[in-house]
């Protein structure tokens, strides 16, 4: 339950900042002039605020839409993100936002015409771009509260020409079940191995709600993308692996699926040590882990052996034209 909540003076009035904060009638409501003195302020401690968020709402006046990593897409040539709200409800352990962010505070930015103004623009100068949602945040997690895919669908089904990926763990899918699919939209579920994901992907939705939630949209016609990202590795990776592919494709249609993605565990070495910091016990972080151009990872060879098989595994059940390694 949201506690505390920090209002931006200029949007302090927005319709939208009302709707909100009349969700939690009993949090403390403090005015600030701009959220970053909130949220990049230095005395903060991102393990204690994970504990009890605050939600600061703010205005994005730049930067609505960004290009992507050149490696990171499915296939499109012209790749495009954004981030209507910054951190996640979801406490994943190999999380980059730990690592790059101060604050563990959740914030939104109510100016949604603003990103669907720019992807508006966007899309006059590109055919076909794709839109990724879920960089900063998980698209649906907060839906409940911020609308935001909701406002954003609606005018997508206007945009034949864009393509937007909601990337998400999470099952909150009522407000897209509530409407037709649109062709142009992909909702995209993360995996990792349920023993994986017990022990590093705290309050995320189990696999299989996971899974139900995806067969739920894929028989009303929405399109299903999978994401298995980061691959964290084991000693028994490809089994586990097997059953995970053996547990999704035995409850949806695999023949249907727009795309799948697969990465492996990346961080850049600053974040990794702050990460340590945080969390000196993980056992995730004294794992063998190496640096390479300033990235920590498993290192080239276990990592091409963890992406070759789980490649190999997917190739048992779909259509390897539908597979897309992202660095």
């Amino acid at each position: 339950m949201i506690q505390t909540i920090y209002i931006e003076d200029s949007i302090r009035e927005h319709p939208r900042t009302l709707e909100i904060c009349q969700r939690y009638p009993n949090a403390a409501l403090i005015s600030c002039e701009r959220y970053t003195s909130v949220f990049n302020s230095n005395s903060q401690n991102f393990r204690l605020q994970k504990q009890q968020p605050s939600l600061i709402l703010a205005n994005k006046h730049k930067g609505h839409v960004l290009p992507t990593p050149p490696d990171y897409g499915i296939g499109g040539d012209s790749n495009f993100y954004f981030s209507h709200m910054l951190n996640c409800v979801y406490d994943c352990r190999y999380c980059f936002l730990q690592g790059m962010y101060r604050s563990a505070n959740y914030v939104v930015f109510v100016n949604y015409e603003d990103f669907l103004s720019e992807i508006q623009s966007t899309t006059e100068n590109t055919d076909g771009a794709w839109f990724f949602s879920g960089y900063d945040c998980d698209s649906l997690a907060f839906e409940p509260v911020t609308g935001f895919m909701q406002f954003a669908l609606e005018r997508f089904r206007d945009m034949p020409n864009a393509n937007l990926e909601i990337r998400t763990k999470s099952t909150q899918i009522r407000g897209l079940l509530s409407q037709p699919a649109i062709n142009n939209c992909v909702v995209a579920f993360s995996f990792t191995p349920e023993n994986i994901s017990q022990a590093l992907e705290h309050k995320v939705p189990s696999v299989q709600k996971r899974i139900l939630a995806m067969k739920k949209l894929q028989n009303q016609g929405w399109k299903i993308g999978l994401r298995f990202d980061p691959i964290i590795y084991t000693t028994t990776l490809k089994s586990e692996y097997r059953d995970l592919f053996s547990s999704i494709f035995e409850s949806i249609d695999p023949t249907i699926i727009h795309s799948v993605s697969y990465g492996a565990f990346r961080l850049p070495k600053p974040f990794f040590k702050k990460m340590v910091t945080l969390y000196p016990e993980e056992k995730l972080f004294a794992m063998p882990l190496t640096e390479h151009q300033s990235q920590v990872s498993f290192g080239e060879d276990t990592e091409e052996e963890c992406l070759n098989i789980v490649h190999k595994e997917l190739a048992n059940f779909i259509d390897e034209n539908i597979i897309y390694p992202c660095s």
